[in-house]
């Protein structure tokens, strides 16, 4: 490809199924979905983990979680692994960052050349009640995040403005400095991920709205009764504080409204990007680190491996990339690792690394179909066992280590509403996704190391009874911010 610039924005928690570039006919998001009319969008991307410091590993290091930990999030990235942030900076690359990276701490190297206003985990440790993996306390921030849904300004709404306003100056000032080699940007976002709270003009509009749709299977009658949902939810107990059809439509709205909220501050960064003159020679990309399941199946939050929560969009635009494509082929966050070489003009770099599951985003869009499997993984809170997916043709295997496994056709079923693992006309299939597993892992063998290192991590901060003292996060906070516990 090409040498060219290239603009990397993430956001947080953005379900795939909530932009209209991938058929939600209610949301707006006007700027990512002329993103996707200009470029390629990928319909079926997942994380490496649904939830926040291992899928940002992941996203760093072009690797899934069995291969390099930073499992949970108590277990941050602290720059041990070079990342391919370090690797461009190595090669005289301007590498800088905006905003959230939920990783240790600003006093390791993370491989930028700058991070400007960059959030990390609270205290260099993150939430430690997530290495808390047998008779699992109920966390009490559920209660505080239920409270907060509806309009007004909060910390990270005021945060992401801040985000984006740190970008354009970027972009107008110190871009025109970087001339010898392609610049890399990775501006950050954290909408829109809990608190639900959202300014007003966006709140309403979906509030009022009379299709602002209800989370599906959310009855409890509805709710399907598998062991791994019922576990969680005890954990994670928002049904006792959405405990009235208003406060599920509140919570609804404001997610939403952050939508919206993210889709208007990438269109100013966007918009910068273009008044300067810089869009001709600078590729853009657009991700979340994961989804959420926004109450479906009675689920509040990230840690399944439901579409909501695992599928992420996944957009690219630039010189040498289809416009208006898309891309039905199963695809990852690995893949976007060598894709960020490749426009940089460094692609020989990566002959270096071994054990690289990626396949670039340029040959995927060109029509390259390579003989793999897709995984996702996940290690955290609220689960007393790992939890694997695969995907393959058009079907969702999902492994549990200490669960009954489950088995979706997302051809026929997208919404996932019927598990076939019980049928035994699908026996076959079922035998194929966890052949399929046990070809990349052995899942048995994961879960043992995750738990040593949890348990590793649970003695030097105090034991169990310690971190749940310290209590529950809730949410991270920005730069300059006193954390919340509950």
């Amino acid at each position: 490809m090409k040498p060219q610039n290239l603009l990397v924005i993430m956001s947080d928690e953005h379900s795939v199924r909530t932009l209209g570039c991938y058929g939600n006919k209610l949301v707006r998001t006007p700027n990512i979905d002329a993103l996707a009319g200009r470029g390629t969008r990928f319909s079926s991307t997942y994380c490496t983990s649904p939830v926040c410091i291992p899928a940002r590993a992941g996203f760093a290091l072009g690797k899934y979680q069995h291969q390099i930990g930073f499992w949970d999030n108590a277990d941050p990235y602290d720059g041990s692994v070079p990342s391919w942030h370090h690797k461009l900076r190595e090669r005289g690359h301007n590498v800088t960052a905006i905003g959230k990276l939920h990783f240790r701490s600003t006093e390791d190297d993370n491989g930028f050349s700058a991070e400007l206003i960059p959030m990390h985990v609270i205290d260099g440790k993150g939430d430690l009640m997530g290495l808390v993996r047998e008779d699992m306390p109920e966390r009490k921030a559920a209660g505080k995040m239920a409270g907060m849904a509806g309009p007004g300004e909060s910390i990270y709404t005021r945060y992401d403005r801040d985000i984006a306003e740190q970008a354009q100056i970027w972009l107008r000032e110190h871009a025109p400095k970087h001339k010898d080699k392609p610049w890399v940007l990775f501006v950050s976002f954290v909408a829109p991920h809990f608190p639900l709270t959202v300014p007003s003009e966006y709140f309403y509009h979906y509030y009022l709205h009379p299709d602002l749709p209800w989370p599906k299977q959310y009855a409890r009658a509805e709710r399907p009764p598998h062991p791994y949902l019922v576990e969680y939810g005890k954990v994670f107990a928002y049904d006792k504080y959405f405990d009235s059809d208003d406060k599920v439509r509140r919570a609804v709205a404001g997610y939403y409204g952050l939508c919206t909220f993210l889709d208007e501050q990438i269109g100013k960064v966007l918009a910068a990007l273009s008044d300067t003159g810089l869009s001709s020679n600078t590729r853009v990309i657009y991700t979340s680190d994961h989804g959420d399941n926004l109450g479906s199946r009675g689920v509040w939050g990230k840690s399944t491996m439901y579409e909501e929560a695992a599928a992420v969009p996944l957009i690219v635009a630039g010189e040498e990339i289809p416009r208006g494509h898309v891309v039905d082929e199963h695809t990852s966050h690995v893949d976007v690792y060598p894709f960020i070489f490749e426009c940089v003009d460094e692609a020989r770099e990566l002959g270096t690394e071994k054990g690289l599951p990626g396949t670039s985003l340029a040959a995927l869009a060109a029509g390259e179909r390579p003989e793999r499997t897709v995984i996702s993984e996940y290690h955290g809170m609220g689960s007393s066992g790992a939890v694997f997916m695969v995907r393959f043709g058009k079907h969702k295997y999902v492994h549990y280590v200490h669960c009954p496994a489950q088995l979706f056709d997302l051809e026929q079923d997208p919404q996932e509403l019927k598990d076939l693992a019980g049928d035994s006309a699908y026996k076959n299939v079922l035998e194929e996704g966890r052949a399929r597993l046990y070809s990349i892992l052995n899942p048995d063998e994961v879960d043992r190391r995750v738990k040593a290192r949890q348990r590793e991590l649970l003695a030097l901060n105090g034991g169990r009874e310690a971190v749940i003292a310290r209590g529950d996060l809730g949410f991270s906070v920005p730069p300059g911010v006193a954390p919340m516990f509950d």
